[in-house]
């Protein structure tokens, strides 16, 4: 078990995991410091109260609350059990580069990602070298897989966020956060892209693709050897442009009638991987179709039987040549053929 202090402000001078109420300085600092003896200290709460003058109980409490808040993160490390047939198979059937397939040990759909994310940090860390630009879009999966990813310093580095920003209600799966993340566990510098993911019109849109900022991330794409990428699915119980309200029931239906079985970078395809001419897309600020087939290395990440069709499209449609999933989307992807 691993705890992790994280005291750190984010963008706005509060941390990023701070729960929704707002709470004092000091008071942060203070959960930090106890959080800090008590965890990488390897001191008691005895003994934290006796030394801070506090009740063990309150010691206790405060611990609690530091959790709570996301000042400290406990990750279970477990080992790491893959799929060496399915992964082989895979790679034959679809083309891929690299695939890794977690064995399936849980019915959990929060345990397969943080699981997920695990393996996938192993890929990200394998797969970057010096003087990469690397892009992410944003997601879950790739909030575990940044989470995961253990300080790799390289040397002129560079990590763009290549989709715009949804404002989602946990900033941690949003793509500014993310690329601020990882561009910490690379070493790296980065740039973020000042703009939504959605606005209303096409002409809001073409706006935005000629502000000097916006062109000059995305086009970081044309030089861009890595991109990490989630796969969004059309279930409503697992999408999160949908659980972020920025696609409704009605939308979604739509996009059901259209074929549409999941996304990319928030542009849906089908079951083959044919990109969809939608009106959602038409108002999307991000990376385009061809900017992102022309990236070398695209390292897609997803698991779960409501991502499975998802998957297969992907796989399909060579939107990716890198996979990271679990066994019953490989199984279902492979199946299908």
């Amino acid at each position: 078990m691993i705890a992790r202090s994280t005291s750190s402000p984010g963008e706005n001078g509060q941390a990023v995991t701070d729960a929704a109420r707002p709470v004092p300085e000091a008071h942060r600092e203070l959960l930090a410091q106890i959080a800090e003896l008590y965890y990488d200290g390897g001191q008691t709460q005895t003994q934290i109260a006796a030394l801070l003058r506090y009740s063990r109980s309150m010691i206790s409490r405060y611990l609690t609350e530091a959790r709570e808040l996301g000042i400290v993160e406990i990750r279970i490390n477990h080992p790491v059990q893959r799929r060496l047939d399915l992964e082989a198979a895979l790679k034959s059937a679809f083309g891929l580069t690299t695939v890794r397939v977690l064995t399936h040990t849980s019915n959990s759909y929060p345990s397969i990602l943080r699981r997920l994310g695990g393996l996938a940090a192993d890929v990200v860390e394998e797969t970057v070298k010096d003087g990469d630009i690397v892009g992410i879009t944003w997601g879950v999966s790739l909030a575990e897989t940044v989470a995961a990813m253990r300080p790799t310093g390289r040397q002129n580095v560079w990590v763009a966020q290549m989709i715009g920003s949804l404002g989602a209600r946990n900033p941690d799966n949003d793509g500014p956060e993310l690329a601020r993340k990882l561009a910490r566990a690379l070493g790296a510098e980065y740039k973020t892209l000042p703009a939504p993911l959605f606005v209303d019109s096409i002409q809001a849109r073409d706006l935005f693709i000629k502000d000097r900022r916006v062109s000059e991330v995305l086009g970081m794409a044309k030089k861009m050897r890595v991109l990490l990428v989630g796969i969004g699915t059309i279930d409503l119980e697992y999408s999160s442009l949908f659980r972020e309200a920025f696609i409704s029931r009605e939308q979604t239906s739509q996009l059901v009638k259209l074929g549409a079985v999941g996304d990319i970078a928030a542009r849906h395809f089908d079951l083959d991987g044919k990109l969809l001419n939608t009106v959602l897309g038409k108002h999307t600020i991000g990376i385009e179709e061809a900017a992102l087939r022309n990236i070398p290395v695209r390292i897609g990440i997803a698991g779960g039987a409501a991502k499975s069709a998802a998957v297969l499209g992907a796989l399909r449609g060579k939107l990716i040549n890198v996979l990271v999933t679990d066994e019953i989307a490989a199984t279902a992807a492979l199946s299908a053929g």
